[in-house]
């Protein structure tokens, strides 16, 4: 499926209730997941040490941080839809997140995206996305919830 392109409210509204597309897989790194410890100050054993994860975790690796995966998200749905005339997007929200299953270290992840439903709020347009961040060669998804997005269309 090709990258969707939206320039406005009328060109989005034509997808709601829709599946929107699928991202290219993103591989998760340990150093993705060291410099995301030292940012937000979350230096659990269980993300940066290897060898010790080896040994004592559950999931015999290093597991990147839930918000981690959350937080590339964005980066995902641009591989998704391309949005033009936007003068401003903001993050506005997330709903119903829920985290399924841990996302090893050197997993490939990837963001399927649905449109659950677009408002045109005096001009702003809020769309909530129904989202699940799927991993390679893994039939539970690491998230499932819905963001939710306002576009400042020109």
């Amino acid at each position: 499926m090709s990258k969707l392109v939206i320039s406005s409210f009328e060109e989005f509204e034509k997808y709601l209730g829709q599946e929107l597309g699928v991202s290219d897989y993103l591989k998760i790194t340990q150093d993705q997941i060291n410099k995301f410890a030292e940012a937000t100050l979350d230096p659990q054993w269980i993300h940066i040490d290897p060898e010790r994860a080896a040994v004592e975790s559950p999931f015999k690796s290093t597991i990147a941080h839930g918000y981690l995966t959350l937080a590339v998200a964005p980066y995902l749905w641009k591989q998704i839809a391309e949005f033009k005339n936007v003068k401003m997007m903001i993050n506005y929200g997330i709903e119903k997140l829920k985290f399924n299953q841990a996302v090893l270290v050197d997993s490939e992840v990837r963001l399927k995206a649905k449109l659950q439903s677009l408002l045109n709020l005096r001009g702003v347009t809020k769309a909530q996305l129904d989202i699940e961040l799927e991993i390679k060669d893994s039939k539970k998804p690491a998230f499932t919830g819905s963001l939710i997005f306002l576009y400042h269309f020109e």
